[in-house]
């Protein structure tokens, strides 16, 4: 079915706060409109709104045809305890629900004396086309083949059977993207699907993507993925609370935008100067209307007459300029000032130096049931930068734990050298998760800030007030990521370790941690696959994890 999704005149947000509104957006087959901004600008809330999840606080939203499946595939991979994978394809492609409805309908239309304000024979009717339509009748069969070609193999990765709440952040990635492969959607929602992802998954959601039959709107910080995938950019600016679709694709957009900021702020500028000068002049008009009477009546001390006619005559010229030159100033038409987008600034908190060698390891091996890493011999020198790609699960976390002394090696040695103060955000965000409040989980990671130092420090990181009381699990991934970040610039490191920190940072952010990197100088461990990030950070090494072997570029 071909489908169109039409926002009209639609505002978003929360009663005591509207993040956008008066937002337009029409999204046709083949359109794939990628929405950015920064974190807090409402772009989940659109996607909600848009699938209809959320109400909006104004507009509307309207599908053509009016039945047309629209899908939604939240940001974070909801682990429901004792659910397979094959279960949670079920659930994130409609087909469970679909199923659910129709069984329903089925027993409705079993029990005939039961009154309702349909007929159940429509009702059945329209179930069982849903039902066919989300693509549940054969989605058992397809589901393994989908499966086997990205990657799981059964025994070794997670067939269809195995348990979501037992796969790793990259397998549980995989899964959405066969869940995507999977659906039937018509409108499909996006958010945040790259995060988890490696490079041949990136690669694999590129391909989907432009293989879909439907609309598309995509929710990504990640800049090259938008830069090959989208059409059109759509921009919550929550510095100006404005919203702006953008035509042609993501590096179009960047030029666009500059553009744009560059005409609005020269507009504000000339209409800024053109107001001070007529200002200045019109007070420069009443200075002379006074000094004009006082000449006058030095000029003609003794003559009373003389003096009163030519203070009169002075002031009420003068007069008639200077109400000339306000009202030159009242029919300026007004500019209003852009207001400056908050940034995130920060910078990397340093330690003294270490040992000459940070980490070594000698024929080292660690097994994990199945999965051996190793043997691996390396070397991490003080102030090194090393990069580090490979396929999920590979090892690069478990090659990242053992250089940091987290976890002994099976066989061979490793070696963590003298003074290393170790800064790390790792893939879960671990520090920052639980019930603990986020400034007493903060305090105590910190312990020598006090309550007043913590809070500053957090509000720098955009997490203020209504940030900071909240339990640390309340707070959404980007804010665990920032307060990461927090963490980063209070601490002293000599070795920083970086596992994924693009995940659920917004671009502002991403290009602020990626100048913080060019001004560290300790030892860096980067794992990501963020391939701008790899651009665009310098390494002096590195190193590809595959297969439990490690080499070296």
């Amino acid at each position: 079915m071909t489908a169109t999704l039409v926002a009209k005149d639609v505002s978003g947000g929360y009663a005591h706060r509207v993040l956008f509104d008066h937002l337009d957006l029409t999204v046709a087959p083949g359109d794939v409109v990628g929405v950015v901004g920064a974190n807090g600008a409402g772009k989940s809330t659109l996607l909600r709104i848009l699938a209809g999840e959320l109400a909006p606080l104004a507009g509307t939203v309207s599908r053509s045809p009016s039945d047309a499946f629209v899908g939604w595939l939240p940001q974070e991979h909801e682990r429901v305890p004792g659910e397979t994978v094959g279960q949670y394809v079920a659930r994130r492609t409609g087909c469970a629900a679909a199923e659910r409805a129709m069984d329903d309908a089925a027993a409705a239309l079993a029990e005939p004396d039961a009154a309702g304000p349909e007929d159940p024979n429509d009702v059945y009717a329209a179930a069982l086309d849903h039902w066919l339509a989300t693509g549940a009748a054969d989605l058992d069969e397809r589901l393994p083949e989908v499966l086997a070609g990205l990657g799981f193999v059964p025994g070794v990765v997670a067939p269809e059977s195995a348990l979501m709440t037992g796969l790793s952040g990259g397998q549980a990635a995989r899964v959405g993207l066969a869940a995507l492969l999977c659906s039937r959607f018509d409108v499909v929602l996006l958010d945040e699907p790259t995060n988890d992802l490696d490079l041949d998954g990136l690669d694999r959601l590129e391909d989907i993507v432009s293989g879909m039959r439907g609309g598309v709107v995509l929710v990504s910080h990640d800049r090259e993925f938008l830069a090959r995938s989208v059409t059109r950019v759509l921009e919550l600016d929550l510095a100006q609370h404005t919203n702006t679709v953008f035509g042609g694709g993501y590096d179009s957009y960047l030029h666009e935008r500059a553009v744009a900021r560059k005409h609005r702020r020269d507009e504000y500028e000339e209409y800024a100067d053109r107001k001070a000068d007529l200002v200045a002049r019109a007070r420069t008009q009443r200075e002379w209307s006074s000094q004009g009477v006082r000449n006058a009546m030095r000029k003609n001390p003794d003559n009373d007459k003389v003096r009163r006619r030519a203070a009169s005559e002075s002031s009420e010229k003068q007069a008639q300029k200077v109400r000339q030159m306000e009202s030159r100033i009242a029919r300026l038409e007004e500019v209003v000032e852009p207001r400056k987008e908050w940034v995130l600034e920060f910078t990397i908190g340093s330690a003294p130096r270490s040992s000459s060698v940070v980490s070594t390891l000698n024929e080292a091996v660690v097994r994990q049931g199945d999965f051996v890493l190793g043997p691996v011999s390396l070397q991490v020198d003080a102030g090194e930068r090393i990069g580090i790609t490979g396929p999920n699960g590979a090892g690069k976390s478990t090659l990242l734990r053992m250089l940091l002394g987290q976890i002994t090696p099976d066989e061979g040695t490793a070696q963590l050298g003298a003074s290393v103060a170790i800064g790390e955000i790792d893939q879960a965000r671990g520090l920052f998760s639980g019930a603990d409040p986020l400034a007493e989980r903060f305090e105590r990671l910190v312990s020598e800030f006090t309550t007043a130092d913590v809070r500053t420090l957090l509000a720098k990181f955009g997490l203020r007030a209504d940030h900071v009381d909240r339990a640390v699990d309340d707070l959404s991934p980007g804010e665990r990521t920032r307060a990461a970040l927090a963490l980063l610039q209070a601490q002293g490191t000599n070795v920083l370790v970086l596992d994924e920190p693009t995940n659920h940072l917004d671009l502002a952010a991403i290009e602020q941690l990626e100048s913080a990197l060019a001004s560290y100088d300790g030892a860096l461990l980067l794992v990501t696959h963020d391939r701008r990030m790899l651009a665009n950070v310098d390494v002096d090494q590195r190193w590809r994890v595959e297969a439990g072997r490690v080499s070296q570029l």
